[in-house]
């Protein structure tokens, strides 16, 4: 009898350790228990491991700030807003899966999410199909909202895509008259062929060219590269007086120290991708002089995200809120905002995944960022770029440009 007793606990306890694991990142975000409420989900998809984690904790974590507040204030009357944060690892692949788990869930009313462009172009698909809203606070791939063909015939593909981010037509442009304005008129490019890296190189390209600047070589490198040898040695030969990267600080970082100590002593200049302390680590010392455009205006300078700032700061995450952390506030309050309609009638979530699509589409709020509003493709109407650069180790502000 003992030992059968000693395997019914066993048992007992082992039913408890799965019924736990089984939460994985689900969280009701006020730390509360059960109750007679309602539950809808707001997913995220972002890179929470990897090279890229420091932006993607940052993503969940300001999420995860918005459902707190909106639990705390009781927003949606009889409902429950809860996060389930999903790890992409900046692969579409895993970004397809984890957009198939959360469609798979009748709670899940929105997702933000995701970082790279090239993983959205994954996950778009099933989420769609789920008619699920999706809202990117750093997407800033163009094709995204506009189609392949968004120069000569714009067309939304996706109803359900969102961006609390302005594009790589407004920054790619930004960053051109920007190289240009300040005296560079031969640089060279490279792009790692990725979708984002591709993309911003196309825009900066075009932006520059008609500014009146000469492309005197263009480059590419694969994504998982780690020596630069050899097409540094290409762009060496060209004579740039500035090198432009298209792709993400991983890779960015190492370019850049690896230049200087071929002889390359020119600046190197990147999109939103670059900008984060990680580039300045992996750079070194050299990157002084180095740019970066990213999106939205340095949230530390903006009225409108002081109090996002402090909640932050008193919520006690441990990683920074990054650089897309005040677009990630604003997407989940867009979701929360579009749910304070469609959850209003509704019995369960799946039933309001349509309705929360067309309340988003609608939704004009002052958020972190600024007015947070969307035009027919689903971009944001706030579009903002600021210019920065490397001084004395550190990202320190150059310009803010507003573009109508």
């Amino acid at each position: 009898m003992r030992k059968q007793r000693l395997v019914a606990a066993g048992i007992t306890m082992l039913a408890a350790t799965l019924a736990l694991s089984a939460c994985g990142s689900r969280a009701a975000s006020d730390g509360s228990s059960g109750s007679s409420e309602k539950v809808a989900t707001i997913g995220v998809i972002a890179p929470l491991s990897g090279d890229l984690s420091a932006l993607g904790l940052g993503i969940r974590n300001s999420v995860d700030l918005a459902i707190r507040q909106a639990n705390e204030k009781n927003l949606i009357p009889g409902w429950k807003l809860q996060m389930d944060a999903e790890d992409d690892q900046a692969s579409p692949d895993v970004g397809k899966n984890a957009a198939t788990k959360l469609a798979g869930d009748d709670t899940v009313v929105g997702v933000v999410g995701n970082l790279n462009s090239s993983v959205s172009q994954s996950t778009q698909p099933v989420l769609s199909a789920a008619t699920i809203a999706q809202i990117s606070p750093a997407n800033t791939g163009p094709t995204l909202t506009m189609g392949a063909d968004f120069l000569a015939n714009p067309k939304r593909p996706y109803p359900g895509f969102f961006r609390t981010c302005t594009t790589d037509i407004v920054q790619g442009s930004v960053a051109a008259s920007y190289i240009y304005g300040k005296g560079f008129t031969k640089i060279a490019t490279i792009n790692d062929k990725k979708t984002y890296g591709q993309g911003l190189v196309a825009s900066v390209t075009e932006a520059f060219k008609k500014d009146g600047g000469t492309i005197v070589d263009a480059e590419t490198i694969n994504p998982d590269d780690k020596d630069f040898s050899a097409v540094i040695s290409k762009v060496k030969g060209s004579n740039p007086q500035l090198l432009y990267y298209g792709g993400e600080y991983p890779q960015a970082g190492p370019l850049g120290q690896q230049m200087r100590a071929a002889g390359l002593n020119v600046p190197l200049m990147g999109g939103d991708g670059i900008f984060d302390p990680a580039y300045i680590q992996l750079a070194g010392k050299t990157s002084n002089g180095d740019l970066a455009t990213s999106v939205g205006s340095p949230p530390e300078t903006l009225p409108s995200a002081k109090q996002f700032i402090s909640d932050y700061a008193a919520a006690g995450f441990k990683d920074p809120y990054g650089a897309y952390g005040a677009q990630s506030f604003d997407a989940a309050n867009a979701i929360i905002n579009g749910l304070k309609t469609s959850l209003a009638g509704a019995s369960d979530g799946k039933s309001a995944r349509q309705p929360t699509i067309d309340a988003i589409q609608k939704v004009s709020f002052d958020g972190a960022t600024g007015p947070v509003a969307f035009n027919e493709f689903g971009d944001t109407t706030n579009k903002v770029i600021t210019v920065y650069k490397v001084v004395d180790g550190k990202w320190a502000t150059e310009a803010t440009k507003k573009v109508e």
